[in-house]
């Protein structure tokens, strides 16, 4: 899906004109990003009893800006995975020669794959005290049928399950944050944008929230309380909040002509920001609004004049991740509510655009478009550093949100 389409399900004609001219524009070619930053690093080395254990656990490694896989004399740290049980791994962290083990843990998970990774993210946790990212679960929108689709999988898309097959378009999936609903806005039914809910352990799917006109960008609160969405029944699109069950609906936003859209709670579920064209220009800002509703406050990112997509880090609230106008294209930036500071955070090849915090409140997830694809990274912000998730296999992918369970 274009990125002009996008953003017309999010804001509508009023900013359609801006999006179409900025997603027109000539993408610029690139590389990978590279270390920008001399951030301190440690070395490991990976070992296991199986090949394949080997492989995961590096590839993992690899994507972690912390640590710099080095098979050689060099690594500070040995870390051995070994099977434990049928879906159950051990991990060794050993230093020195000889080897002396400092800890050890068995990870026991949904398969053997997924213990892996569990133990890995042990691994991470025992040497830098952040919590690790590895096992964590994304839902995503793929076209590799032809049709955008929602799907999940694992974080290096592994285990991937198709979970819509509608062949009409759905946008935006959010999962709850127990990991046992996605959230998303699909069009099958009357081909018009509505709400659906789909629970992952049964499949059952159903209406979430279908009222006249627009209904989108629906998101869990941290607790799983509540639902914040965008809904144009009364007129423009506005943001409104409902129990979790799509009841007791209360409207937060009246801004008459103006659209808001993409909203995103922050940590303690007590404030939403949401992007806006309530200045009128015809370009979204970002707004800050208590979930209780009142006045819209203006977030001071002086860094675009059109700023889009916000997700609040939940493991570091001082900071905002969106998307942002930058050049002839779009990039992500990051705000810190505490120095009242952006900065851009990516290069990418083309666009950077629907940033996704990662649990342990330094990575992120991001869809880096170019003229002919789109792919899911995740994006170290300390280093700079990005590396592709989504294989090419998958076609275009993008729009995937993170849940750790």
């Amino acid at each position: 899906m274009q990125l002009r389409h996008f953003f017309r399900i999010c804001f509508a004609a009023v900013f359609a004109a801006a999006v179409s001219a900025l997603a027109g524009a000539p993408v610029r070619s690139g590389g990978e990003i590279t270390e920008r930053v001399d951030v301190k690093v440690i070395p490991v080395r990976i070992e296991a009893g199986a090949p394949e254990l080997q492989r995961l656990a590096a590839v993992a490694f690899s994507t972690h800006g912390a640590f710099r896989v080095d098979a050689g004399a060099g690594a500070a740290y040995t870390l051995r995975f070994e099977v434990a049980g049928p879906n159950a791994v051990r991990v060794r962290i050993a230093t020195g020669n000889p080897p002396r083990v400092l800890n050890e843990q068995v990870a026991n998970g949904r398969s053997l794959r997924n213990a892996l990774l569990k133990a890995a993210d042990a691994a991470v946790l025992y040497l830098t005290k952040a919590p690790g990212f590895f096992a964590g679960r994304l839902t995503f929108i793929s076209e590799r049928t032809g049709a955008s689709e929602v799907y999940t999988s694992d974080l290096f898309f592994s285990e991937v399950l198709q979970l819509t097959n509608d062949r009409s378009q759905a946008v935006m999936p959010r999962w709850s944050p127990d990991g046992r609903k996605i959230l998303y806005t699909g069009y099958f039914r009357s081909g018009f944008p509505d709400i659906y809910l789909i629970g992952t352990a049964t499949m059952n799917r159903e209406v979430f929230v279908s009222v006249k006109g627009t209904n989108t960008g629906a998101r869990f609160s941290p607790d799983g309380t509540r639902v914040a969405m965008i809904l144009s029944g009364q007129g423009n699109p506005e943001l409104y909040v409902s129990n979790a069950q799509g009841r007791q609906i209360r409207r937060l936003t009246r801004t008459e002509r103006q659209i808001e859209a993409t909203p995103t709670w922050s940590p303690d579920g007590r404030r939403i920001v949401v992007a806006s064209d309530a200045l009128a220009t015809g370009k979204p800002q970002l707004f800050l609004i208590s979930a209780q509703g009142g006045a819209m406050q203006r977030i001071p990112t002086n860094i675009s004049g059109y700023c889009a997509e916000p997700d609040w880090n939940h493991a570091n609230p001082d900071l905002l991740a969106f998307t942002v106008a930058s050049g002839r294209g779009f990039q992500i930036a990051v705000y810190s509510f505490k120095e009242r500071k952006s900065r851009v955070v990516t290069r990418a090849a083309g666009d950077g655009i629907e940033p996704c915090w990662l649990n342990d409140g330094r990575h992120l997830l991001y869809t880096e478009r170019t003229a002919t694809s789109q792919r899911v990274h995740i994006l170290d912000t300390v280093t700079g550093r990005s590396t592709p998730l989504s294989p090419p296999s998958m076609g275009k992918t993008y729009q995937a949100n993170f849940v750790y369970r």
